[in-house]
C-alpha cells in the first residue's frame, strides 16, 4: 500500500511545486523506493488541450493520449516514470464525471453536492493504482485560499483521515520574501498561509520555503514554532542556476530525510545520487556552447515550449556543451529577411503550433536552413512547414499549403500538401474524425509506432527501424505528394505501420535536416537524452566548428 505525500502551495503561485515534487520523487527513487506523481488542477477546463499556450504553457501528452499539465513533464524528466492519463485531473473532468453519473441515475435521485459527491470522485482518482508503488506524490495546483481549490483540499483532508495513521503527510511550499530596504527575510506570509491551511483541517508536516538565499537559524526556529512543524522539517528552497540541481540541493537541505522521518521510516536506505551528480557535472562543466534559434509563434511565454527547451539542454549534456536557445517570433520573417536574424546560429528548430499566424515565417526559416546547409529540426507543424517549403520552392507547387489555414480562413487558397486527418489506425481500431468535431481530445494523441527506412539518417540516429513516439496533431502531410517530393531529394524516411501517414522527412544531401510529425521532446530526460536531440546538437557542434 502506497504512502501518500500531498504537496500544496501558498502565498503566491509559480513557486515551483512541480519541480519540488519531481525532485522529491527522484530522491525517493535514489533511496530505492518506487514512486508515482500526480497533478490535481482546480481549473474548470476538462484538460489543458484547448487552452491557449499563453494561458497555460505547454500541453504535455502521455503515451496513452492524455493532454495534461506541463508539470507532468517535470515528473517524467526527473523520475523516468512514464506519465499516464490517471496522473492528471482537473475540476472540469471531476465535475464532468459527476454530472455524467447523475444523468445516468447512478446516484439514485440524491441531491448532488460538493461533499460528498465531488470530494468522493477526487478521492477515487487519488486512490487509482495505490497498490503499485511505495510512494504516491500528489500535487494540488494553485494556492491555498483559492476558492476553486477548496474541493481538492477537502478531499485530501478526508483521504488522510480515511487511511491508517501515518500513511499520509502534507508538504506545503511557500515564499519567504526578502525586503532589501530593511535587510529582512519575512516569515509572516508563510505563517498566514499555514494558518489558512490549518483552518481547513490540514496541518503541514514539512514546510518548503522558497527564498533567494539560505534561511537563518532564527527565522527557521520562528517558522517551526509558529507553523507547528519540527525545525528540521523547515526546508530552504533557494534559487538555482539549473533545475537539474534541485535533487542534490533538496537532499543537502534534508527534504527526503524530513519526508521519511514524517513517515517514521527509520533507518532509511542511503541514497545513490551518482546519476544526479553526473547530470550536474555535465551542466556546469560544459566544454563549449552552441546557439540554437527556436522560430515559433508563442515565444513571449517560454513555458509554451518547456519540453523543447529542456530537451535541447539534454542534447547539450549528451555532447558536453551548453545550448544557448534563443527565441525568435516567426511573424518577424513575414516582414523581414530571415538572413540577418538567423546568421550566426549553429542550428534552427521550428516547433509545433496551431493556426496560420506565423507560418509563412516558419516556411522562410525552413528555406534558410535548407539553402544555407544549417542543421534543422522541424517538430509537428515545423515538419509540415518544411514540406510546404519543399513543395513550393523545389517541387514547383507554388500554391502549396495546409488545409488547416483554408479552414481557418473559410476559403480555398492552397493546394493541400497538408490535409485534415479524417481516419487513422489506433491499436486494432480505426479512428474517424470530421472537421466540425469538438476540438477537445479529438486529435491523433499519444504513442504510435513508426517504421524507419533502413539506411536513413533517422534509422542511424535511433539505432533501430521501429520506434514509438508521442503525437498531438489533427493535420497530416498528404502521402500522394511523396513521389514528387522524393524525386527532388526530400526523403520520407519514417512512416506509420500501414504506410499511409508520413512520420519523418529528411533532406538527402543536407548536413542535418529532419522533420518529425511527433513530439520527441516529450520523451527526453537529463539522464537519457532523446537520440534526435542528442544528434541535432552534435550537428550544431560540428557547424560551430566550421563557422
Amino acid at each position: 500500500m502506497a504512502r501518500f505525500v500531498f504537496i500544496t502551495g501558498g502565498v503566491v503561485s509559480s513557486l515551483g511545486k512541480g519541480l519540488a515534487s519531481a525532485a522529491l520523487g527522484a530522491l525517493l527513487q535514489a533511496r530505492g523506493f518506487s514512486v508515482r506523481l500526480r497533478k490535481l488542477d482546480p481549473y474548470l477546463n476538462v484538460d489543458p488541450g484547448t487552452m491557449s499556450p499563453f494561458e497555460h504553457g505547454e500541453v504535455f501528452v502521455t503515451d496513452d493520449g492524455a493532454e495534461t499539465d506541463l508539470d507532468l513533464g517535470h515528473y517524467e524528466r526527473f523520475t523516468g516514470v512514464a506519465a499516464r492519463s490517471t496522473d492528471s485531473v482537473s475540476s472540469g473532468r471531476i465535475y464532468s464525471t459527476v454530472l455524467e453519473k447523475e444523468r445516468r441515475g447512478d446516484y439514485l435521485g440524491k441531491t448532488i453536492q460538493v461533499i460528498p459527491h465531488v470530494t468522493n470522485e477526487i478521492k477515487d482518482f487519488i486512490a487509482i493504482g495505490e497498490d503499485e508503488v511505495d510512494f504516491m506524490l500528489c500535487e494540488i495546483g494553485g494556492t491555498v485560499g483559492d476558492i476553486e481549490g477548496l474541493p481538492f483540499f477537502e478531499a485530501i483532508r478526508q483521504f488522510s483521515q480515511d487511511k491508517p495513521r501515518g500513511q499520509c503527510i502534507f508538504m506545503h511550499l511557500t515564499l519567504l520574501p526578502y525586503i532589501r530596504a530593511s535587510g529582512e527575510l519575512k516569515t509572516k506570509p508563510t505563517q498566514h498561509s499555514v494558518k489558512e491551511l490549518r483552518s481547513i483541517g490540514i496541518a503541514p508536516d514539512v514546510l518548503v520555503c522558497r527564498s533567494e538565499g539560505p534561511i537563518p537559524e532564527k527565522e527557521r526556529e520562528k517558522l517551526a514554532l509558529f507553523c507547528n512543524v519540527r525545525p528540521d522539517s523547515v526546508i530552504a528552497a533557494q534559487d538555482l542556476k539549473s533545475i537539474y540541481e534541485a535533487p542534490l540541493a533538496y537532499h543537502r537541505e534534508g527534504l527526503d530525510q524530513a519526508v521519511l522521518d514524517a513517515f517514521q521510516i527509520s533507518p532509511a536506505p542511503k541514497p545513490d545520487l551518482s546519476k544526479w551528480e553526473d547530470v550536474a557535472d555535465r551542466i556546469f562543466n560544459a566544454e563549449g556552447e552552441v546557439r540554437v534559434a527556436i522560430v515559433g509563434k508563442y515565444t513571449q511565454l517560454e513555458d509554451a515550449y518547456k519540453s523543447i527547451a529542456e530537451a535541447l539542454t539534454h542534447g547539450g549534456m549528451a555532447n558536453r556543451v551548453r545550448v544557448k536557445a534563443e527565441w525568435i517570433d516567426a511573424e518577424i520573417f513575414e516582414r523581414e529577411d530571415p538572413g540577418p536574424w538567423l546568421e550566426g546560429f549553429h542550428a534552427i528548430l521550428v516547433p509545433g503550433g496551431f493556426g496560420e499566424r506565423g507560418t509563412e515565417g516558419k516556411i522562410k526559416a525552413a528555406q534558410f536552413a535548407r539553402t544555407r546547409d544549417v542543421p534543422y529540426l522541424g517538430i509537428c507543424l515545423g515538419m509540415q512547414m518544411a514540406v510546404i517549403e519543399a513543395a513550393r520552392n523545389v517541387a514547383a507547387l507554388s500554391d502549396a499549403g495546409s488545409e488547416e489555414f483554408d479552414h481557418e480562413a473559410g476559403k480555398k487558397r492552397f493546394t493541400p500538401v497538408v490535409y485534415h486527418l479524417k481516419e487513422w489506425v489506433q491499436g486494432n481500431a480505426t479512428v474517424q474524425r470530421k472537421v466540425e468535431d469538438d476540438k477537445g481530445g479529438t486529435m491523433r494523441l499519444g504513442s504510435y509506432t513508426a517504421h524507419l527506412a533502413p539506411g536513413s539518417r533517422v534509422a542511424e540516429i535511433y539505432g533501430q527501424t521501429v520506434i514509438e513516439e508521442r503525437h498531438r496533431h489533427r493535420y497530416e502531410v498528404d502521402i500522394k505528394y511523396r513521389d514528387k517530393l522524393e524525386a527532388c531529394g526530400l526523403v520520407f524516411s519514417g512512416m506509420s505501420p500501414d504506410g499511409r501517414l508520413p512520420e519523418i522527412v529528411e533532406w538527402k544531401d543536407h548536413r542535418w535536416f529532419i522533420g518529425v510529425q511527433f513530439h520527441p521532446e516529450l520523451k527526453s530526460k537529463p539522464f537519457a537524452p532523446h537520440p534526435l536531440f542528442a544528434d541535432f546538437i552534435r550537428a550544431a557542434v560540428e557547424t560551430s566548428r566550421l563557422v
